[in-house]
């Protein structure tokens, strides 16, 4: 065309004032040319915002965003919400730019999703299209127009605007796309990202957390009562616990109940069936304009957590913390080899491109992952409190779960179960981390079982019992192993390894709760079960016989355990040899029952020999070898040596703390030790600080409810009672009785021995009335729950017919000791110690009575046997020859009593030292009698 005049037309139109004959599309160009468009007005929004939710609840974070203001509120900074997906973070968002929009405090709203860099270009083009002229056609340079328009400009009118970005998926896609600060403007982010970049240029992060438990439930009772829903507010509460208080979480159920018709416990059943995934749990239509089910809601996060460093490993570590449990895992587990070695044979799947080779993966790489999840919020990890440095919420660590096969399931819950034995101390000495390893195991155990009893039963299982047990929690021990054999026998049979290794630690931990005849039974029956099943030789049923004995004596039996112990030893010769950790330890325990049968210098002499070959097979830093040590020192001390029971203790006690370390249960143990020999040895104050400073560090390390700390608390009283004030230390007594009521029971051991302990004390404050009154109590008690031939119950009945001597009433303690005499000849035999005590009181009784020269005849002969029995050095001769010189004087023979005394006082400051209580007892008694003497008239 050409020479056709001219022609106008409209924006976007096209003008022709000639003839057009012919148009080929191929080499046509139209240029079209739009006008600038004019500047929206103020105020103005841009971007839609999501909708109020139905029964939005008020929250703390609402005041926080309006409380956030610096310099005095001359400047608004930026401010991020951040958080897990799920917990309102849009909604938070949401309802403060409505309510600043609405109350006319904004000039210029914008509101932009922005889940990717495009998404934030696009929305920030946008308001630079409507507001300051920018090409729509060039988004970049139009998102840098308003980028620019924002920017505080001299003698312009200011403009009050807020950006919202919602839920931004990465820091770096707001790279160069901050705004400027400005003293009108502020940017609202969330995210559920908590990397550093997003708190630079003095943003203010602020951490969006779930609801209250008051919060999910009136959000429960308001959304169900919109559709004319009740429900028992019990269960509602129960349901918002279940949920873990996750809003999101808590407007899908709601949505469900009102869609099926379901009532809540119904729903919450659906929710605890392991069989049930959450998408079954989730409404049809989702309530709130939500994009995804709860149970979808982080795959995304998860997805974008395996792209980060170090690549591939953010998806196999969550399956693993996806096993252990919300409350807190110790960062020791998921660190530890096993998880390392699950991490590196899992790295490379769902992620390609994958260069790192499994076996790069390290111990610091597991640490670097758990950043990368706790950055994206789908974990929290505080390594400031490593017991409980990895928490994850329950529905997260759910989603995960129901996402995997049902080998990927067994293979984490067993490498899970790998990773929390590999982490577990072999000795407790920290009481938190073993709570959150055994609630960890729990935890396991509930959503993984069928895996920890794949071919036998994973030894977590037994090292969360053996946990509780060690830490003092024994009834809690003996009843989890009780559940363990019902769940083994169920699972593996009645003779599997497995079930039979639950049923002895099930009687062992009996035995440690207070029923050591029970578990005597319970062992006589496993090894019988044992000979039948896997025979004679196999190690458990070996095993079995050693606890046995253990308990066979514990319950009163020591000769019987002597027996079962001989001839345990003479089968492990033959099968295991006599080198073997078990022969010996089979030797330990037969020198130990011979020494409570009443033969203290044989149990020494066994453990000595005992002790050269533990030093050659073992060396001297062993465990067991340290172990005989104190047991040899503990028998010289009962064979009447507790000074030099006392000095071998003082040097183990040093040789242990350069092995073992202060906080080891067998060095504080070999501590009150070392205190009791010193005090038997005649210093009792020395013996009472020993323990006081123990103490603290005992209740540190073992908490106050352990046994060893009661034990100990006990002792202390006992000898601050001796020394001080038998009163005070009845009260303390009271006080620690009242303790081992509530946490071992009325019947366990050493609740009976704190009420003789009790007793004890009273008589020596004066009370011998109340004395005997708690040890008729007691006795009654003992008879019914540990038998009448139980040691413990024959020593009772001694220390009540002393007593009721003393009380003024010896001729029922005569009566009561004749009948205890017949019963330890026949129990004990004739040479036993205890045996020896209960002649040597009867006759003081009967000195007591008004037969001094009997008890004169009786205290002879007593003393001919301890001499030919213990020694003329023992304490037990040497308190005889007392009593004898004290009946001799009695029977009208001061002089014979004088002279006795003499020669004994000698003896006592040679063997004792003159500072000895027995020393001094001696010393006064001869100051009474030659008193007599020179006041008696002569011829």
């Amino acid at each position: 065309m050409s020479d056709t005049g001219d022609a106008r037309a409209a924006e976007g139109g096209f003008a022709n004032t000639g003839y057009i004959y012919q148009v080929s599309a191929s080499h046509l160009t139209m240029v079209q040319q739009r006008l600038p468009r004019e500047p929206a007005s103020w105020p103005h929004q841009v971007g839609v915002l999501p909708s109020r939710a139905h029964s939005f609840q008020y929250r703390a974070e609402s005041d926080r965003l309006r409380a956030v203001v610096a310099n005095g509120g001359t400047a608004v900074l930026g401010q991020v919400l951040t958080g897990m997906g799920g917990v309102g973070k849009t909604q938070l968002a949401a309802d403060f730019a409505r309510t600043a929009w609405q109350d006319g405090s904004l000039d210029v709203l914008v509101w932009v999703t922005a889940s990717a860099r495009s998404s934030v270009v696009a929305g920030y083009a946008q308001a630079g299209v409507e507001l300051c002229r920018a090409d729509p056609d060039d988004p970049e340079g139009a998102a840098q127009t308003f980028l620019a328009w924002l920017t505080p400009k001299a003698g312009a009118t200011p403009c009050r605007w807020m950006i919202v970005l919602d839920d931004v998926a990465d820091p770096n896609d707001l790279r160069d796309l901050w705004p400027q600060a400005s003293p009108h403007g502020r940017i609202l982010v969330t995210t559920r990202r908590r990397d550093a970049a997003l708190a630079g240029d003095g943003r203010h992060l602020i951490s969006v957390g779930l609801f209250t438990e008051a919060q999910a439930v009136a959000y429960l009772v308001q959304s169900l009562s919109v559709c004319g829903r009740q429900e028992p507010v019990e269960q509602l509460t129960a349901l918002a616990r279940d949920l873990g208080f996750l809003p999101l979480a808590l407007a899908q159920a709601a949505a469900y109940l009102i869609d099926t018709g379901l009532d809540c416990a119904a729903y919450r059943a659906l929710l605890a069936d392991r069989a049930t995934n959450l998408a079954d749990a989730a409404p049809d239509a989702l309530p709130d304009d939500q994009a995804v089910p709860v149970g979808a809601a982080w795959s995304l996060s998860i997805d974008r957590a395996d792209t980060l460093r170090p690549v591939a490993l953010a998806r196999p570590m969550l399956r693993l913390v996806a096993m252990l449990g919300p409350h807190g895992i110790p960062g020791s587990v998921l660190s530890s080899p096993p998880a390392v070695a699950y991490l590196a044979q899992h790295r490379s799947i769902g992620q390609e491109g994958t260069t790192d080779s499994p076996g790069s993966v390290s111990a610091q790489d597991a640490i670097l992952v758990l950043r990368v999840l706790h950055r994206l919020s789908l974990i929290e990890h505080v390594p400031q409190t490593p017991h409980q440095a990895v928490r994850a919420h329950q529905l997260i660590q759910r989603a995960v779960r129901d996402d995997l096969t049902r080998e990927e399931h067994a293979q984490a819950a067993r490498a899970a179960a790998d990773a929390l034995v590999s982490a577990w101390p072999g000795v407790p000495r920290d009481i938190r981390l073993e709570e959150s390893l055994r609630a960890s195991s729990k935890a396991l155990s509930q959503c993984a079982e069928e895996a920890l009893f794949c071919g036998d039963a994973h030894d977590v299982l037994f090292r969360v019992g053996r946990s509780l047990g060690e830490t003092g929690q024994v009834r809690a021990a003996r009843d989890y192993f009780e559940h363990l054999v019902q769940t083994a026998t169920d699972r593996l049979g009645p003779d599997h390894s497995s079930t039979l290794a639950a049923r002895g630690n099930q009687a062992q931990w009996q035995g440690q709760a207070g029923d050591a005849a029970g578990a005597a039974d319970a062992f006589r029956e496993l090894t019988e079960q044992m000979l039948q099943s896997i025979g004679a030789d196999h190690s458990y049923t070996l095993t079995s016989r050693d606890h046995l004995a253990t308990f066979q004596g514990e319950a009163g039996d020591a000769a019987g355990a002597v027996a079962v112990a001989e001839a345990l030893l003479q089968d492990r010769l033959r099968v295991q040899g006599p080198d073997h950790p078990h022969t010996l330890t089979t030797r330990g325990a037969l020198a130990r029952w011979k020494g409570e049968a009443g033969d203290p210098s044989g149990a020494a002499d066994a453990l000595e020999s005992l002790l050269k070959d533990q030093l050659r097979l073992l060396g001297p830093d062993g465990p067991d070898t340290l172990t005989t040590r104190g047991a040899l020192a503990h028998s010289r001390g009962l064979a009447g040596d507790p000074a030099r029971a006392a000095d071998e203790m003082a040097q183990l006690l040093q040789h242990m703390l350069r092995v073992f370390g202060a906080d080891h249960p067998e060095f504080m143990a070999a501590t009150y030790n070392l205190a009791h020999w010193r005090g038997e040895a005649g210093d009792p104050a020395g013996a009472a600080e020993a323990i006081e400073q123990s103490l603290g560090q005992t209740l540190r390390v073992l908490g106050p409810d352990h046994p060893s700390t009661l034990i100990a608390r006990g002792v202390l009283a006992n000898w601050k009672g001796q020394i001080e004030d038998p009163a005070a230390a009845a009260d303390d007594l009271e006080k620690l009785l009242d303790h081992m009521l509530r946490v071992l029971g009325k019947d366990h051991p050493h609740t009976l021995t704190c009420r003789g302990n009790l007793a004890f004390m009273r008589s020596l404050a004066g009370d011998l009335h109340a004395a005997v009154d708690a040890l008729e109590k007691l006795l009654a008690d003992q008879l019914r729950t540990i038998g009448p031939d139980h040691p413990s119950t024959l020593t009772c009945r001694n220390n009540l017919a002393r007593w009721r001597g003393q009380a003024g009433d010896p001729v029922s303690a005569v009566a009561a000791l004749e009948l205890l005499l017949e019963d330890r000849l026949r129990i004990l035999g004739p040479n036993h110690p205890d045996l020896l005590i209960t002649r040597h009181d009867l006759a003081v009784m009967q000195g007591l009575a008004g037969e001094p020269a009997s008890a004169v005849a009786a205290l002879e002969v007593l003393l001919e046997d301890r001499l030919r029995l213990l020694g003329p050095d023992h304490p037990d001769p040497l308190t005889t020859r007392h009593d004898l010189a004290v009946m001799q004087g009695l029977a009208g023979n001061p002089t014979a009593a004088v002279d006795a005394l003499a020669r004994l006082l000698k003896d006592e400051a040679r063997i004792l030292g003159p500072d000895h209580p027995d020393t001094q007892t001696v010393q006064y008694s001869l100051e009474q009698w030659l008193k007599v003497v020179r006041q008696r008239p002569l011829g």
